[in-house]
């Protein structure tokens, strides 16, 4: 055999594995079996953001079969938040996996004790008690220092600009970083001093997602918090936003709640 024969078969070799490559990379993610319980999500998002965060999330859990809902809050006041939760949870077709981030966290508190959640996931989240508010739980720890909050004339806050990355987005781009900051939806600082009238964690079974760089909330807060609700945790290295940067491990926490409640 030349060389130049062997040449050719090694590159044609190197090209079939190439494309079988590919076809394995291509192929969608293994579906959640069809007789499993609880395959909704519904994503509630936190203060100085929005719903279109989560677009990562969404993507790998949809892909895996899941029924996934985002919450768009007002963030107008708790009971606002908190009402706009209940009415995406009202629209699905059977028990949901319900997860929230930052505030998120306190809304999901307060809205998911009714029987058509499964289970709580808390992303980098508070979870304060009946008779708690969020502002509550920072007075226990206090958050980060670069974690400003400018309240306006109106009482709605935004976070700092120059710190915005540092305390909200630590492992983001800087172009990201910029596109949050500028584009980030303001909160009734009201919605923080509002006490939670029931503990849903209290009832339900729960997971948490620590980001072990959280610029925003103390990850010694965030452990305490994962700790007193007896929640199956998770620590990833992440900033605030982890649920944005890494979205695969976060729907693994997720995936794997859906899947530990259906039993």
């Amino acid at each position: 055999m030349t060389t130049k024969i062997r040449h050719l078969i090694a590159s044609a070799t190197v090209a079939a594995v190439a494309s079988v490559s590919g076809t394995v990379q291509a192929q969608p993610k293994t579906p959640i079996p069809q007789t499993q319980a609880v395959k909704n999500v519904v994503l509630v998002h936190g203060a100085f953001a929005d719903g279109s965060g989560w677009r990562g999330v969404y993507d790998e859990l949809t892909g895996r079969g899941y029924k996934v809902s985002i919450v768009q809050n007002p963030l107008t006041s708790l009971a606002d938040d908190v009402a706009a939760t209940r009415r995406v949870l009202s629209r699905q077709d059977g028990p949901a996996i319900l997860v929230g981030h930052s505030y998120g966290g306190t809304v999901i508190t307060e809205a998911g004790s009714g029987p058509d959640v499964a289970g709580l996931v808390y992303v980098a989240a508070l979870a304060p008690d009946a008779g708690e508010s969020t502002l509550d739980q920072f007075a226990q720890i206090s958050p980060p220092p670069g974690f400003i909050i400018e309240e306006q004339s109106d009482g709605f806050g935004f976070v700092n600009g120059p710190k915005f990355k540092e305390g909200f987005a630590g492992d983001t781009s800087d172009a990201d970083a910029a596109f949050m900051r500028d584009s980030q939806v303001p909160i009734a600082m009201s919605a923080f001093t509002a006490k939670v009238t029931q503990a849903a964690w209290r009832a339900k079974p729960s997971w948490f997602v620590v980001a072990t760089e959280d610029g925003a909330i103390d990850p010694k807060l965030l452990r305490e918090t994962a700790r007193r609700i007896g929640a199956n945790t998770e620590e990833l290295k992440g900033s605030h936003v982890v649920f944005l940067t890494q979205p695969k491990a976060v729907a693994d926490v997720i995936d794997r709640a859906a899947r530990q409640a259906a039993r």
